[in-house]
């Protein structure tokens, strides 16, 4: 084979090549340039609409101005001369809204602008600014700020670019008798506006963007926090639920042995019972596992000694030693009771027991040297607890993060159906108040002939002190120093 073949065929592979690259140079800069698309500049954060005005203002000296010089200076007739202004005028107008069929209706201006001039010139005549008139350069460069302003880097470049060629053609190619050059001066004012506009945007899309982040960044925490608190309570809760269920599997096993002869029916039903507590408690313990963390806090685990996994969770029984250890930490606290105390089921128990050590404890965080008052009402509906503490004496130490106790408080008020409410009061100290309703207040169970949970899956004790939350202070907590803080709302996220 010759080697007139391979170099034919090499050129027309180059020649493909070439011709598929310019087919997508020339797809690309046909979406970016010829389109129709709306793009409305946004009022200013600080000035509001104040941008839109100056461009109005300007648009109409631009009008004034390109209409004045091409019909006294340029030698064009008045009414065309006022027409091309108009176009000039009102591509900068246009250019607010949109933007890239403003800058084609600038260039038009000034094309039709130019050659209307350059009609119009003779030899050792007036010299006009050509191509581009004043008021067309100033008008062209508003045209060429508002676009840089919302479109992309590579569309600026693309209009910056098409601008510069036909002020090349039109002035070195084409030329005129007697003129005053500007090309290459609006050529310079052009690029300079465009690196302008794009660092305007790119820094503003950076705040946008940051600002999207933080807000991404609050969302992701105020979820972590509850996760972790829903499964804290998950974790608190399933010691009184495996209570039942092991209560239920015991009597089901040993209540054939009561009867004499009993049925096999009556065994049948009393074996299917103990076994669906079984699996409910296996079950239990299978979700626990996805709610609980895999390294339980250390302030959880008692002073000096480990975390015991079995123990017991805290009731009304212990709101005594409670008091006793946060007094012992320094804070006067007064306890009072009103109304006739009636056996709660455990979680009610639980959940004010928490809430009265949540609250402690943020007074101890956040209000040094105030007192507070621990005072519970036993209703037949069910039990109201009030934590109020009095104006702290002093600014409490800064702390770093987001705590989020208020958030344990509601997600234990909301989970039984209850009411809290926790604001500053008038003499700068700060309260908080749930009530826990109760459906039927029947005897629970006697704790003393419980069965032993050895089976249930470790949980983390409950202490007397420190709470199970995150030490941070945040505003709204019950401490907050004086003045007051302003009450949490609902979507609280501590």
């Amino acid at each position: 084979m010759s080697r007139v073949g391979p170099v034919t065929r090499w050129g027309r592979r180059q020649w493909d090549r070439s011709r598929v690259r310019a087919g997508r140079a020339w797809g690309v800069l046909h979406d970016d340039l010829w389109t129709w698309r709306a793009d409305p500049l946004p009022p200013s954060v600080w000035l509001r609409w104040f941008p839109h005005g100056v461009v109005c203002l300007a648009a109409l000296g631009v009008l004034l101005g390109d209409a004045a010089q091409l019909g006294d200076n340029g030698g064009v007739d008045p009414g065309f001369a006022f027409l091309i202004g108009v176009a000039e005028a009102g591509a900068m107008v246009f250019a607010l809204w949109r933007p890239v069929a403003a800058w084609w209706l600038s260039m038009a201006g000034m094309l039709v602008g130019a050659f209307a001039v350059r009609a119009q010139m003779v030899p050792g005549g007036y010299e006009f600014t050509w191509p581009w008139t004043a008021a067309g350069l100033i008008g062209h460069l508003f045209v060429m700020l508002l676009l840089a302003l919302r479109v992309r880097t590579r569309v600026t470049a693309e209009a910056l670019i098409l601008t510069a060629i036909p002020t090349y053609v039109v002035q070195g190619l084409v030329g005129a008798p007697s003129y005053l050059p500007t090309g290459q001066l609006a050529v310079i004012l052009f690029t300079v506006v465009a690196v302008l506009g794009t660092a305007l945007r790119g820094r503003r899309e950076a705040r946008t963007q940051l600002a999207r982040q933080t807000s991404l960044t609050a969302e992701e925490r105020a979820r972590r926090t509850l996760l972790e608190e829903r499964g804290r309570i998950a974790r608190e809760l399933h010691d009184v639920v495996a209570h039942h269920m092991s209560v239920i599997s015991i009597q089901a096993q040993v209540a054939p042995l009561l009867v004499e002869d009993p049925p096999d029916e009556l065994k049948e039903n009393l074996a299917g019972i103990r076994q669906n507590a079984l699996e409910a408690l296996t079950e239990l313990r299978r979700v626990l596992g996805v709610l609980r963390s895999e390294h339980p806090d250390a302030l959880e685990a008692p002073e000096g000694g480990e975390a015991a996994p079995h123990a017991p969770q805290p009731t009304l029984d212990r709101l005594d030693a409670l008091v006793e250890n946060t007094r012992a930490a320094g804070l006067t606290v007064t306890t009072g009771t009103s109304g006739t105390r009636r056996p709660l089921p455990p979680g009610v128990e639980l959940s004010a027991y928490r809430i009265v050590q949540e609250a402690l404890s943020n007074v101890l965080r956040h209000a040094p040297g105030a007192s507070a008052r621990v005072h519970l009402t036993h209703l037949p509906i069910g039990l109201r607890v009030e934590v109020s503490n009095t104006r702290p004496k002093h600014a409490p130490p800064p702390s770093q993060g987001a705590g989020h106790g208020l958030l344990g408080m509601r997600e234990r008020v909301a989970m039984l159906d209850g009411t809290l409410t926790a604001h500053p009061m008038p003499g700068g100290g700060y309260q908080v108040a749930a009530f826990l309703p109760v459906d039927d207040l029947t005897p629970a169970p006697d704790r003393a002939q419980a069965p032993d949970l050895a089976s249930a899956p470790d949980l983390a004790p409950a202490p007397d002190l420190p709470p199970p939350s995150d030490p941070t202070p945040a505003p709204g907590h019950p401490a907050a120093p004086h003045p007051a803080p302003a009450p949490p709302t609902e979507d609280d996220t501590r």
